[in-house]
């Protein structure tokens, strides 16, 4: 190891001192935003929004302070079902119905974790990591799938948003610091007990967050009644749905039909195999948490299939770097740090995933594309989930070298993998450790 040295300092300064681009940065940097230096207007002129495949979809909803988006992400690729057998330009999902079933069972699903690691040390890494992480909004499509084929979907009016189930913060502080208790106090209770007085433990502990659940979000309805006017201006109401055979009648078994495909070039996770992280998901005995990892190249051709054929894509990307959220663009070549700070942090897609520099954060919609002169993609058209206050009325826009980068999952109609594609994800997953960057939620 090496100390810092002053006399090392003072040389590092003076080089610093006789080169005016260091001078010029910092004068700028005085009054100014990092980005708002860095930002290049060089790489902006090709992301108009124009594209080639553009499939008109529904307006943008807003999670608001809350980290839904794989639900609304869901919900909006639901909601075009809908409004194609319906014939409606527009209708609401409730995203909070979904979110309340899945707070539920993520909880019951920790606990079952905890209970099932309690006779590890407590310092052990996965408890540790199951502790520390507890329960929050953010999800992956298969928690999606779980959740809506077990308590159904229903109409926003049926089932409306709660101040607390759009902005969660102080309720899953909540929730997670009953999760430690629960944690401590239930290998106390199993060393003086035994294992049936843990089980009646957590059934304690399941019956107060039902009830806390329930007084932030509201009473979930049993039944409903589906009113709405058509494009045609004819009124129709449906009688006594409830939010399970609601889902039945539009979906039922075909949103078995949606794999998630992933794009994870490391050395541990070869292409053309399943896979699947321990202690990821959310109802417990459901389904499993698979992925079929895919060539960038490939995993693009799935897409553009779906697109095609005129069905919006769920995926998922890594939205923390290299974009501006109020025009709603993401450009890697719009910020140019490396000549204003002489900072450079891209990295290779598979050591950026190794080494924890970048990983999936944030759902959305693929909803269209622009092709170049040599028919690959130039950018894409998204979806977001964050109010159409932001890009164009809540669209954004991802340039090609963006989405290459830092798009890491996909969700598409199995008929467009090959046979062999098909029977890799069908195989049993290969099982990730818990903390694997693929395991990382969307919010």
């Amino acid at each position: 190891m090496k100390e810092i040295k002053i006399s090392e300092l003072e040389k590092i300064q003076s080089e610093y001192e006789k080169d005016h681009s260091c001078t010029v940065a910092r004068h700028a940097l005085t009054g100014a935003d990092i980005n708002t230096v860095a930002a290049s207007k060089d790489a902006v002129r090709d992301l108009d929004f124009n594209f080639d495949i553009n499939i008109k979809s529904m307006d943008v909803a807003n999670q608001k302070a809350s980290g839904r988006c794989w639900i609304f992400a869901g919900c909006n690729c639901m909601r075009e079902r809908i409004g194609r057998k319906l014939g409606l330009s527009s209708f609401k999902l409730s995203q909070s119905y979904i979110a309340f079933y899945d707070k539920l069972e993520k909880l019951n699903y920790t606990l079952e974790a905890l209970i099932e690691t309690i006779d590890c040390d407590y310092d052990d890494r996965t408890v540790q990591f199951l502790v520390q992480n507890g329960i929050g909004d953010g999800g992956q499509w298969d928690m999606l799938v779980n959740v809506v084929k077990k308590y159904g979907v229903c109409p926003k009016n049926a089932y409306v948003e709660t101040y607390t189930s759009s902005s969660t913060r102080s309720l899953n502080a909540l929730l997670n610091a009953e999760i430690r208790r629960f944690a401590s106090e239930s290998r106390k209770v199993k060393a003086e007990k035994g294992m049936k007085a843990v089980e009646e433990l957590k059934e304690s502990y399941m019956k107060r967050f039902y009830k806390a659940l329930v007084s932030c979000y509201g009473l979930p309805p049993k039944t409903f009644d589906l009113k709405y006017t058509d494009d045609k201006g004819k009124y129709h109401v449906v009688r006594g749905y409830t939010p399970k055979s609601f889902f039945d009648e539009f979906f039922g078994d075909t949103i078995d039909d949606f794999v998630s495909c992933i794009n994870a070039p490391t050395k541990s996770k070869p292409f053309n195999k399943s896979y699947t992280v321990q202690y990821l998901g959310n109802v417990y005995g459901g389904k499993v948490v698979k992925h079929l990892n895919l060539p960038m190249e490939r995993l693009k051709e799935v897409i553009l299939a779906q697109l095609r054929d005129g069905f919006i894509v769920w995926f998922g990307s890594d939205v923390s770097s290299y974009g501006d959220r109020m025009r709603g663009v993401w450009n890697d070549q719009e910020w140019d740090y490396k000549s204003l700070l002489d900072l450079d942090i891209k990295m290779d897609k598979g050591e950026s995933l190794d080494f924890r520099a970048s990983a999936m954060n944030h759902a959305m919609c693929i909803t269209g594309v622009a092709f170049d002169k040599d028919g690959k993609p130039s950018k894409w058209k998204i979806e977001n989930s964050w109010g159409d206050d932001r890009g164009r009325k809540g669209y954004f826009t991802m340039s090609a070298s963006w989405f290459d980068q830092y798009t890491y999952q996909a969700v598409v109609k199995r008929e467009y993998l090959t046979k062999e594609e098909q029977e890799a994800y069908d195989a049993d997953p290969i099982v990730l450790k818990p903390w694997d960057p693929m395991g990382s939620l969307a919010d």
